[in-house]
């Protein structure tokens, strides 16, 4: 490969390994390989730089379907960086979310990224000094780099779109449990509902779209609201799947607002109002981010996601009393 390349060892070693090398070098280096048809030995490679090449992926809940589309991309981007995800779920349970982090840790991961569930967890610190994390969406101590979203710009602007619109009853449907009541989301619903002097009920509802229906009717058959903000689009379609058993029209008779504009979102009738936080910006960094920690380059860097609101037809005046 050097001979072929005109390159040292070291740099073709370097470059193979994604490290310390140009962009234009390692390209040179990769032609070469293919066509000489070479491929590293990952055993190999993993006995005698002491790295896997595999990055932990650990998800809150893959019943989430932005959480999903999360995944996809993270597993693309590092594998065009030369490393392979592990993907793990925690389907919403945060006991299990502490047994898959150790487990990652186990087995020796070159770094994780996690969607924490509980990110006030005793056992995260002690996980972040045994192996490289990069959190999304909460921040947690010891980390080596977190991508967190400005949730609180988030849901100004969601509650004061429907605030401009006229409602003023408004129910929250969260996937947050009652272990984990100081997530940031649902700090500044509450804080901001207070500012907007709207009237708002939370109620948690899981990201599977049975579970999220079933919560999703008996809010529509109570006091019904005018509107229904759920802070996971997945959630906003068991809302949708709610209003059609009762005979209710979205945005006629309720409306109905997502928080991360899956790509499903914009393919309902009517397309879901919701909160676009670049999901392939955030795939990028957290990519980046996990890359450099697990060579062990580079420093802690905090990556804060601002939000867009993406205006659909699931949003409109509340109806007349």
């Amino acid at each position: 490969m050097a001979r072929a390349t005109g390159l040292s060892p070291a740099a073709v070693s370097y470059a193979l390994r994604g490290l310390q090398v140009s962009e234009e070098t390692m390209e040179r280096v990769r032609a070469a390989a293919a066509e000489l048809g070479y491929e590293a030995d990952p055993i190999a490679r993993a006995l005698a730089s002491g790295r896997t090449g595999m990055i932990g992926l650990l998800c809150g809940s893959l019943e989430d379907l932005w959480q999903q589309s999360l995944a996809v991309g993270i597993s693309r981007g590092l594998r065009e960086k030369d490393r392979y995800a592990l993907i793990l779920d925690a389907v919403g349970d945060p006991d299990r979310e502490r047994a898959l982090a150790q487990q990652l840790r186990d087995q020796r991961v070159d770094g994780m990224i996690v969607q924490p569930l509980d990110p006030a967890a005793a056992f995260w610190p002690e996980l972040c000094e045994s192996v490289p994390v990069v959190a999304i969406g909460d921040s947690l101590a010891g980390t080596a780099g977190e991508v967190v979203f400005d949730n609180r710009r988030g849901v100004t602007l969601a509650l004061e779109h429907l605030k401009e619109l006229g409602h003023r009853r408004v129910a929250v449907l969260t996937p947050t449990r009652a272990s984990t009541p100081d997530r940031p989301a649902d700090v500044h619903v509450t804080a901001e509902a207070d500012r907007l002097g709207l009237d708002i009920t939370v109620v948690t509802a899981p990201h599977g779209l049975a579970a999220a229906t079933r919560a999703a009717h008996r809010v529509l058959s109570d006091v019904r609201p005018s509107a229904v903000f759920c802070f996971a689009d997945s959630i906003a379609y068991g809302v949708y799947a709610a209003a059609a058993e009762l005979g209710l029209s979205i945005p006629g008779d309720v409306s109905v607002m997502g928080y991360d504009d899956h790509p499903m979102s914009g393919l309902l009738t009517p397309g879901l109002t919701t909160v676009d936080w670049d999901i392939d910006g955030i795939v990028r960094a957290a990519v980046r981010l996990v890359s450099a920690a697990a060579d062990g380059v580079g420093r802690r860097r905090r990556v804060v996601q601002q939000p867009t609101l993406r205006e659909r037809g699931s949003v409109s005046h509340p109806p007349r009393a």
